[in-house]
């Protein structure tokens, strides 16, 4: 994209991980992007008794330093006069919005413990709340602004997970459910601007995997060695954006690693990160019926 035209950009859940390397590639598009998350100027957050490390003002920095504005906005996504707060600011200081990106998620500290959900933490059920619930809480109150800019995009971050057993089953009904709001916020935004899609990405370098590779290496430390950089997918959704056939990708499940290879986009090393497709399963075509 023009960096002249490049637009205005809110990534939910940006202190660290996905959102931040999303957040950052966007900003190397020149975009101005608005961060949010709860580590706003200090990180609270613990893996395995490690602190993570991360904030949302290092994430905006970031975002400068690539060519891009970036605005740091502490907001808890499961409070929702705080997103209706943010979003308000969006509009007051440019009128419109571009690009939404719901990143925002619950990641439990025994999210990847084996073992069957009644054994784990009742709380893991959070992950409905922030993840699903708070995809569309960010998508109802940022509606009205991607309405305004002449082209538009809502892109949620979503998983393999939607499709075969993975995590258990708050983490597989938060990424399914992600898909099918994807599909049917694209039925509400037909004949206008906004398309929608939810990303399937793969397995990502981010401070928690390393963690969780430490910690389940019989399990996750081969398939580390093949992760995706989250910059990676920042790049993705750029070029979707800027895509002439948006409009027909919209409301489809896609995976990130496919559209990489259809638009010419490679990883650090020129590395080409591979689809999982055959491995972990294929998105879901939901029926087009339509009851009012």
């Amino acid at each position: 994209m023009d960096k002249a035209v490049a637009g205005v950009a809110v990534v939910t859940g940006a202190s660290r991980g996905v959102g931040r390397g999303i957040a950052i590639a966007l900003g190397g598009a020149g975009m101005t992007v608005y961060v949010t998350g709860r580590s706003a100027t200090k990180s609270n957050a613990q893996l395995r008794g490690q602190t993570l490390s991360g904030t949302l003002e290092e994430t905006a920095e970031a975002i400068t330093q690539a060519g891009g504005k970036g605005i740091a906005v502490g907001c808890d996504h499961a409070n929702d006069e705080q997103v209706r707060q943010l979003f308000a600011r969006v509009e007051r200081e440019h009128g419109q919005l571009d690009l939404l990106v719901n990143n925002a998620a619950f990641l439990h500290e025994n999210l990847i413990d084996p073992g069957p959900f009644w054994n784990k933490p009742l709380d893991m059920v959070e992950m409905l709340n922030v993840g699903l619930r708070s995809s569309y809480i960010a998508s109802y109150f940022a509606a009205p602004l991607l309405l305004k800019a002449p082209r538009a995009l809502i892109a949620f971050t979503s998983s393999f997970g939607a499709d075969c057993y993975m995590h258990g089953p708050a983490y597989g009904a938060q990424k399914a459910g992600i898909d099918k709001m994807a599909f049917d916020m694209a039925a509400d935004f037909s004949d206008t601007n906004v398309s929608t899609a939810s990303l399937w990405l793969g397995p990502q370098r981010t401070e928690r995997s390393a963690i969780a590779a430490e910690a389940r290496a019989d399990t996750y430390e081969a398939v580390m060695a093949h992760a995706e950089t989250p910059e990676f997918n920042g790049r993705v959704i750029l070029a979707m954006l800027g895509d002439p056939e948006l409009p027909e990708l919209s409301g489809h499940t896609l995976i990130t690693a496919e559209l990489a290879e259809k638009y010419g986009i490679t990883d650090q090393d020129n590395h080409q990160p591979m689809s999982y497709r055959n491995m972990l399963g294929s998105p879901r075509t939901f029926h087009p019926a339509r009851v009012e």
